[in-house]
């Protein structure tokens, strides 16, 4: 209902998204009709749901050649009365490759998660340069004609909701082809975004081309306070005559103002609890149990990628059987790893690291009846809600992470007042680190003692904590952070009606 309130306004007269992936998948059927299927997590729910409230259009890139063949059309979801409309641009497939696989992934996303090897990497080469000119900056445009087509058949005011790093030059571009017609911009960055000092290490003309662009949106929306701080940091060191005001969070340039503000996402709390209570997750419940048994369990459920941190997860827990020989044979370590980018040679070396200390230590510290971890690699969401109604201590120890939504989803199913400990690095240590047990990353002591801490801690303070974490979350879920998205270009709106 609040967010209902919130968009019971005249000035939008319609919602455009965009993003790389669209909500559904279209499919055929044996007898060739077209079906499809909505794609999973809150935010797909909760960017839908919209519909209920505004006509609703989501533009994103073709996935497959059913999606190509559609283009466009009405899709009647369950729950939102046909409202939604799905657009799929068909990019040339050469240029798809430059934009996705050489720009987005992996040049912006390991910029963006400070995962770069420096001396080595990255190397900007023609290749990339190519990709550029050709991929990156092509798809950008093709997005901004797609979305300027839609805006002139409007008489009101569109908004235009822009999602994530693989459209940081679209703004720019449709503000260039609607020549001056009204439309608001917003763009949320789902991953962090870093200082200024690892943006100098991008070359000039594309760190300039990125910023251009993203100082065409009218609200730009972080994960993070500190995130936000450091786009405006970034402006401040590579946008010439910008000027940036921090009391306000706000960068002008081109006689346009940029407002920043920071919206942690969350999760779809109602739909998480119907689903632990499924008899799928009660199945796996069971399975679970049984491999347990008697033990205290620590749990991860991470994507496999290097900011996840993995192996020095399993690096902690180590150190941990070595200085405390109790909880040999009493404790289980429970991860499961979600394939990711599994083309990236990075990515396959990482899980091979993995492998191989994970046997170690199995191998020294394991027995007949007592296997110290327990590693499944493959995606299944109910098996992992399962886990983590279980367990007695939830690791997230990401390195960086724009906000990691297993931190927010662990409290809300777990039925064992586990403790949850936290990396500093997490996007979601923001609002959850008073109810967590907080750590560097890349300090493997400092997290042998949480998790000791944690597997030791009195039953009043795991119920003090975990409270805690389940108001924060319940109080500030999916549908939280798109009201307050609305609610803020609503009153930046109304302050400029008023100058």
């Amino acid at each position: 209902m609040e967010l209902k309130n919130s968009l019971q306004t005249d000035q939008f007269s319609e919602i455009i998204i965009v993003s790389n992936r669209g909500p559904v998948t279209i499919t055929k059927d044996e007898q060739g009709a077209t079906t499809y299927k909505r794609g999973s997590g809150g935010l797909v729910t909760a960017l839908t749901g919209l519909a209920h409230y505004k006509k609703l259009t989501w533009v994103a890139c073709a996935m497959s050649p059913e999606d190509s063949e559609w283009k466009h059309g009405q899709i009647c979801l369950e729950d939102n009365d046909c409202d939604l409309t799905v657009r799929f641009i068909n990019p040339d497939p050469e240029a798809y490759d430059g934009f996705y696989n050489q720009i987005s992934n992996p040049l912006l996303w390991f910029l963006q998660h400070s995962m770069w090897d420096v001396p080595r990497s990255p190397v900007i080469d023609y290749k990339t340069w190519k990709a550029w000119d050709t991929g990156y900056q092509v798809v950008n445009r093709q997005f901004a004609k797609e979305i300027a087509e839609l805006v002139r058949q409007k008489k009101k005011p569109v908004l235009i909701m822009l999602q994530d790093y693989h459209l940081y030059l679209t703004a720019r571009y449709l503000k260039k082809y609607l020549r001056g017609q009204a439309v608001t911009i917003l763009l949320f960055v789902h991953i962090p975004w870093p200082g200024p000092e690892y943006w100098g290490i991008l070359p000039s003309r594309m760190r300039y081309e990125i910023l251009d662009g993203l100082a065409a949106v009218d609200l730009m929306g972080f994960q993070t306070s500190e995130d936000g701080l450091n786009f405006i940091r970034t402006c401040e060191n590579f946008l010439p005559k910008s000027v940036v005001r921090y009391r306000n969070r706000r960068v002008r340039y081109r006689s346009h103002d940029t407002f920043i503000r920071d919206f942690p996402i969350s999760i779809d709390v109602g739909a998480l609890e119907a689903m632990a209570e499924s008899a799928e997750v009660a199945l796996y419940q069971e399975e679970i149990a049984r491999q347990v048994n008697s033990q205290k369990m620590i749990l991860r459920v991470d994507r496999l990628e290097p900011s996840k941190n993995i192996l020095r997860g399993f690096q902690a827990y180590e150190s941990l059987l070595e200085m405390h020989p109790e909880y040999r044979g009493n404790v289980i370590f429970m991860a499961y790893l979600i394939p990711s980018r599994v083309g990236v040679e990075e990515y396959q070396t990482y899980l091979d690291e993995i492998m191989v200390f994970v046997g170690r230590i199995n191998a020294h510290y394991g027995s007949s009846d007592w296997e110290p971890v327990r590693l499944l690699v493959g995606e299944n969401y109910p098996r992992a809600v399962a886990a983590m109604k279980m367990y007695n201590v939830l690791l997230v120890n990401s390195i960086a992470d724009g906000m990691n939504l297993v931190a927010k989803e662990g409290p809300i199913v777990n039925q064992k007042d586990g403790v949850l400990i936290l990396s500093e690095r997490a996007g979601a240590r923001q609002q959850l680190g008073n109810g967590a047990l907080v750590i560097s990353p890349v300090d493997i002591f400092d997290t042998q003692k949480a998790l000791h801490q944690a597997l030791s801690m009195d039953i009043d303070k795991r119920q003090e904590k975990v409270a805690f974490l389940r108001r924060i979350v319940r109080e500030e879920d999916i549908n939280y952070w798109l009201k307050s998205q609305i609610d803020v270009l609503n009153s930046i709106k109304e302050k400029g009606k008023q100058e």
